[in-house]
């Protein structure tokens, strides 16, 4: 994946809905499934990385504010 697609990508998911950001996941799982080649499972692997980071930025944030109210 080149650093456009990154950008690209990250850009999406600052954006994308709970709701985007799961359906994607799913799909990543099922193409991880699906796909034979190194370096297009190292490219999903990448697209799972950055939504679990995304995933656990959000509950962060989600608590942080619970604990303020």
């Amino acid at each position: 994946m080149n650093k456009e697609t990154i950008r690209h990508f990250i850009n999406w998911l600052d954006q994308a809905s709970d709701q985007d950001i799961q359906l994607r996941r799913e799909m990543a799982h099922e193409a991880l499934d699906k796909i034979s080649s190194r370096e297009g499972k190292s490219d999903i692997r990448l697209v799972l990385r950055l939504i679990d980071e995304e995933v656990i930025a959000r509950l962060e944030v989600c608590d942080q504010r619970m604990k303020q109210d």
